[in-house]
């Protein structure tokens, strides 16, 4: 007995608790108008009837008074709610579901407050109550078969879970009451369970509450709940099954009873876990729940939140790739597919797939299959195409589509009016219905994805020009420098006529060509990468403008170096200064004829400060040369010049922390000030700090 009371309490407890929920959920979500507000009143006091039931079986006083008058008030809340909207449907043709209600109510209310009361009675009033429960439990019945039969077929959608609920709970009352009449008590063990069991039908009330426009009651049950909530009970109940087999194996089974026994709920265990982890049943779940709970297949808000946050969250363009085939997939319950792009040539190839063999069949823009998809938009089912060809008019599908094993629909990527590629979608892992709400949403995300594949395309385009820039100014200064040697090369061929017999000329000679053949050995390592750039070292200035002299001995003008102060020096790589010195001390040289002269000098400005001049007395440049062209790639003077090494000469110059200062007056000629630091900057000295941390 003492069990049996614990199971009613706790029965009643659960129902009390999901009632109040539930009429929480309904008072926010309720708008204040329509039938909203007399479900509310119902559910309110079916939760205090259950409160007042589970503190009567724990013997509080006053209590049972409670229960009875509750019990009275919950039916009557229900009835009017039902013949409310039996009115609100028929209007006032039928006045007698109300009468006969009030009726019902009425004598309920007589009888409870006898009981309560303990006046005296012409009858048992045990029996009276058993009565009159039984007589509300059909006509709850009545009403409800009533306002099923009043609803007009295309709006019984809305209510038939609502009808379902009442029914249910007034064939439970009747049964209970049924057989309390027949054998003059309750039996206990229903009763126990009554408030648990009509619990059980508020679901149902809330899918017709979220139907129904005429309560005013704006539920949102959100898909994932209802999903993994069915998931879970039904994985309940089939734990429970098991849990009684295993019990009979174990009762019956004898000896071998508690062996048998473990290994069904091993085996049970198992099959529960395949059927979790599978998508082929986690989509037959969703797609049953999706047609048979909600008036939408889908909820537009969570699959477009989903589709955008899984097209936002890819890594490189195959992750895009394959994020954007996953994204339709997961639409429409499909394995995977594949995605085919434009390569830029007129031809569509495959750039990602998911689940699918590797191809290698290209589809011309000008084929059947992409002019159809281009020009129409539409999402091609291979299935309806082999059904009713018709629908597509005279398009034929390439004959690797129409092979493709697992092939089902191709959905296109538009973005704007320009077809970028199209997406193979494979079968999917449960039958799916394929009618204009999915159609409408795949129209949409295929536009969303096309934006940002069109983008990606757009971003590699980019880089590819930027790569490209990188690569012609690099060229460009290549170039630059194989010019300078070549001059020198030509320059030494010019005078080899003369001073060949010259056993100085022939030793300039030479040097000169090793020196060419060094600088383009250098070159065509930097170029091939084989090399790495040196680094940047402590370079003397003094000694570089020595080798700079020595490199133009032959030349004309001879060039004069005056170095003020010795041992400066500058952190720099040693090559690169060399050269964009070396082009300056040229470029003065080409400028000037050879009864000129040419001084590079060399001194301190400061502690932290150096400079290198070079002067001459050439044809010099006016102001506005100097102003619009001089440090501008590609413009030069000369005939033969490339008019980049003036613009790299500074570039490097200001990498150091320096600067390039021009004075020019035409005909008289022209000095150049580098300014160069004599001290490495903070940043230089972190990396060349770095740099030998790294080395072993």
């Amino acid at each position: 007995m003492l069990e049996l009371t614990s199971v009613a309490v706790w029965g009643y407890a659960l129902a009390a608790a999901a009632f109040g929920l539930f009429g929480v959920y309904l008072a926010a979500a309720w708008r204040g108008q329509g039938a909203g507000g007399r479900l509310l009143l119902a559910v309110g006091v079916s939760a205090a009837w259950c409160v007042a039931n589970a503190a009567m079986i724990s013997g509080l006083a006053f209590a049972g008074a409670a229960a009875v008058l509750l019990a009275v008030a919950r039916d009557a809340a229900w009835l009017a709610f039902v013949v409310g909207l039996i009115h609100q449907i028929d209007g006032s043709r039928r006045a007698w579901p109300a009468r006969v209600a009030i009726a019902v109510i009425a004598l309920r209310l007589l009888t409870a407050l006898m009981t309560v009361l303990d006046l005296s009675w012409p009858i048992d009033p045990q029996r009276a109550l058993i009565f009159l429960h039984l007589v509300a439990a059909v006509y709850a019945l009545v009403l409800v078969e009533q306002l099923y039969r009043l609803l007009p077929a295309a709006s019984r959608w809305g209510l038939k879970p609502f009808c379902l609920a009442m029914a249910a709970s007034a064939v439970f009352d009747l049964y209970l009451y049924a057989d309390a009449f027949l054998f003059g008590a309750i039996d206990r063990d229903i009763w126990s369970i009554r408030g648990l069991a009509h619990a059980l039908v508020l679901p149902l009330i809330a899918i017709s509450a979220s139907r129904v426009p005429g309560w005013a009651i704006r539920l949102s049950v959100s898909r994932e709940m209802v999903f993994h909530s069915t998931a879970l009970a039904a994985s309940g109940l089939y734990l429970l099954l098991v849990a009684a087999a295993g019990y009979y194996v174990r009762y019956f089974g004898g000896d071998w009873g508690r062996a048998l026994q473990v290994t069904l709920f091993f085996a049970a265990l198992l099959l529960l876990g395949v059927v979790a982890v599978s998508g082929t049943q986690r989509a037959r779940l969703r797609v049953w729940l999706n047609k048979h709970l909600f008036p939408y297949r889908y909820d537009y808000r969570i699959e477009w939140l989903k589709f955008t946050r899984a097209l936002s969250t890819h890594g490189d363009h195959q992750d895009l790739g394959q994020t954007t085939i996953r994204a339709l997939a997961d639409l429409v319950e499909s394995s995977g597919g594949g995605l085919w792009l434009d390569d830029g040539q007129g031809r569509f190839v495959m750039r990602a797939r998911l689940n699918m063999a590797e191809s290698s069949i290209e589809e011309s823009a000008d084929g059947p299959l992409c002019r159809f998809l281009a020009d129409e938009g539409w999402v091609f089912n291979l299935e309806e195409y082999r059904m009713r060809p018709k629908t597509y008019g005279e398009l034929t599908p390439p004959r690797w589509l129409s092979e493709l094993d697992d092939g089902w629909l191709v959905v296109p990527l538009t973005a704007g009016e320009t077809l970028i590629g199209f997406v193979v979608l494979l079968a999917p892992r449960t039958p799916v219905d394929i009618n204009w709400e999915v159609l409408d949403l795949l129209k949409s995300a295929q536009r969303q994805a096309a934006s940002y594949l069109a983008r990606m395309q757009a971003a590699e385009a980019l880089i590819e020009a930027r790569k490209f820039d990188a690569f012609n100014r690099m060229s460009a200064f290549v170039v630059h420098d194989l010019k300078n040697l070549v001059a020198q090369m030509s320059l030494m061929l010019k005078n080899a006529e003369r001073h060949k017999d010259n056993p100085e000329f022939q030793a300039d000679m030479l040097e000169t060509v090793a020196h060419v053949e060094q600088k383009m050995r250098d070159l065509m390592q930097q170029l091939q990468k084989k090399t790495a750039i040196e680094r940047d070292r402590q370079v003397d200035l003094g000694q570089l403008l020595e080798r700079i002299r020595k490199q133009r001995a032959h030349l004309q003008p001879a060039v004069s170096v005056r170095v003020e102060a010795p041992a400066i020096q500058v952190r720099a790589n040693a090559e690169r200064l060399e050269r964009v010195v070396g082009h300056i001390v040229q470029n003065a040289l080409d400028a000037t004829g050879d009864d000129g002269m040419v001084t590079a000098c060399l001194r301190r400005l400061d502690e932290t400060q150096a400079l290198i001049e070079v002067r001459d007395t050439g044809c010099g440049m006016s102001p506005e040369f100097m102003r619009d062209q001089l440090f501008r790639p590609f413009q030069t003077t000369k005939a033969s010049g490339m008019g980049i090494g003036v613009f790299e000469a500074r570039q490097y110059v200001r990498e150091l922390g320096g600067d390039i200062r021009v004075e020019s007056t035409p005909g008289v000629g022209t000095t150049m000030q580098l300014t160069l630091p004599t001290q490495p900057r903070p940043d230089a000295d972190a990396v060349a700090l770095a740099h030998s941390d790294s080395e072993p």
